[in-house]
């Protein structure tokens, strides 16, 4: 029956693009239906289903997923206080004093680089930078398309820049499928098998993107800049840094680089690092004395009902694909894959050709947890560079999120624009952006080496046996820092 998990999917997305019904619902009726007629044909049995609460708890009771909600938090709390919003003036000022044409734009798009990080999803960052930046390019005369081009692009960098939580979260799933595409190689005899050693971690993706990201960050600020050489020289005035913002300016970029590159190094969890920032904004809330009690409930109020939505996504998810796997969905689309392995080039397009087209109608949690687990272990069975693959999906997937219409990043930039600038005007802003989006993905698509440079963190030994559940959390769970890395020992037989 594993055309029937395929139809299921169809039904999904269909459902999706023309009613705008919450994911989650779509998701768990389609699920419903799909166990019905799964059980009255026969395709599998009730014991399956029975697996499913095990599957949840299981997958809340990981680190990564309990930050989550700190994620959340850290968004809320930069959406209700003002310190994005004194970032953005004195990084403004600062850069009027060097690009007195660009100052706005590249404050905006160095404002998202800083919070990217921090906010979690690229919904979040968008709203932040909206009531930041936006409103500041508004009072600057930047014209409508301009702005929400720029809102759109900016809140993207939260993709690709560590370490967000897209790209732990994409870390985690590369690293199940990396192990489940070595076993696949192993029992195939594919020839990765014989050179496959070694099972991706997280630190290994979060290095990996490092080099792309500076490269994409560098093209877009240089695009920014140039779009701005037709504004008059003294269109933005130069004023004084006030104290307040020259201390935000000396300690938010200073806190905000020291925790990348512990989390990224290993030498702090996400989760310890999402704790951190929270800890730290409340402190300025709470000294700034803008944390009132009421503008505390709303923070909680929006970080309960953003931790409800993607619990509910990854509730969803994780049921979508164990029906899935249980039609032998999976089975299907790995063998189609693999009647590819003389040309894995190709079978890896496929898979970015897919997830671009998913990217128009998913997020990038729902693209994770539901589309990543199916299509990337036929992919690592062949090509075992789990960490560049990682970084590809990534660039990718900013494509989806920006490439009009229907980009995701571009329907809610325009939803916070008035008047909403013409899709064509939009487009034609865009084309630079996308041109370098594109150069970049291409340079590592044909260069995996510079997903390589700044790899410093060891992954752990690939067991020469199948992995079983235990061993693959114990993975999942291994952050080690550089120096105390060790190999993961076989697991045991059952």
């Amino acid at each position: 029956m594993p055309w029937l998990g395929l139809a299921l999917l169809a039904l999904a997305l269909a459902l999706m693009m023309t009613t705008g019904w919450p994911t989650y619902a779509v998701l768990l009726g389609t699920c419903t239906i799909g166990a019905l007629a799964g059980l009255a044909l026969g395709a599998f049995d009730l014991a399956l289903l029975q697996n499913l609460p095990w599957r949840i708890v299981g997958l809340l009771e990981h680190d990564l997923l309990q930050a989550l909600a700190l994620y959340a938090l850290v968004g809320a709390l930069l959406n209700r206080l003002a310190l994005a919003g004194h970032l953005y003036h004195g990084l403004r000022k600062v850069l009027a004093l060097v690009a007195p044409r660009a100052a706005p734009e590249l404050a905006g798009m160095v404002l998202g680089l800083l919070l990217a990080p921090m906010n979690g999803s690229v919904g979040a960052s968008l709203l932040t930078l909206a009531r930041t930046a936006g409103q500041g390019w508004t009072r600057e005369g930047l014209p409508p398309a301009r702005r929400t081009a720029l809102v759109a692009v900016t809140s993207t960098l939260g993709v690709i820049v560590p370490p967000s939580l897209v790209l732990l979260l994409l870390g985690d799933a590369m690293l199940r499928a990396h192990t489940e595409g070595m076993n696949m190689a192993r029992e195939l005899a594919l020839p990765s098998a014989s050179t496959a050693s070694r099972v991706v971690n997280t630190q290994d993706i979060l290095q990996a993107a490092l080099v792309p990201a500076a490269a994409l960050l560098v093209g877009w600020l240089a695009v920014a800049w140039l779009g701005a050489r037709g504004k008059p020289r003294d269109a933005v005035p130069r004023e004084p840094l006030s104290r307040g913002e020259g201390w935000t300016l000396l300690l938010v970029p200073l806190l905000i680089g020291a925790l990348l590159v512990l989390v990224t190094l290993g030498r702090v969890r996400a989760v310890e690092g999402a704790a951190a920032a929270c800890v730290l904004l409340l402190a300025w809330g709470l000294l700034s004395r803008q944390l009132t009690r009421a503008v505390l409930w709303q923070v909680l109020d929006d970080a309960m009902a953003l931790t409800g939505a993607l619990y509910a996504l990854l509730v969803a998810a994780t049921t979508f694909s164990l029906l899935l796997r249980g039609f032998g969905t999976d089975g299907l689309i790995a063998r189609l894959m693999l009647s590819l392995q003389q040309h894995p080039m190709i079978g890896l397009a496929v898979v970015l050709a897919v997830l671009l087209a998913f990217a128009f109608v998913l997020d990038a949690f729902e693209l994770i947890f539901l589309i990543v687990p199916i299509v990337m272990p036929p992919v690592l069975a062949q090509l075992d560079d789990a960490a560049w693959i990682a970084t590809l999906t990534l660039l990718v997937l900013q494509a989806g999120f920006l490439l009009p219409p229907f980009g995701y990043a571009l329907v809610l930039a325009r939803g916070q624009v008035r008047p909403r600038p013409p899709a064509a005007a939009l487009a034609r802003v865009l084309a630079p952006y996308l041109a370098v989006l594109a150069t970049v993905t291409a340079l590592v698509m044909a260069l995996p080496q510079t997903t390589r440079w700044l790899r410093a963190s060891p992954t752990a030994l690939m067991p020469a046996g199948p992995m079983n559940d235990e061993a693959v959390e114990r993975l999942m769970r291994e952050m080690a820092p550089p120096d105390t890395g060790d190999s993961a020992p076989p697991p045991e037989e059952k």
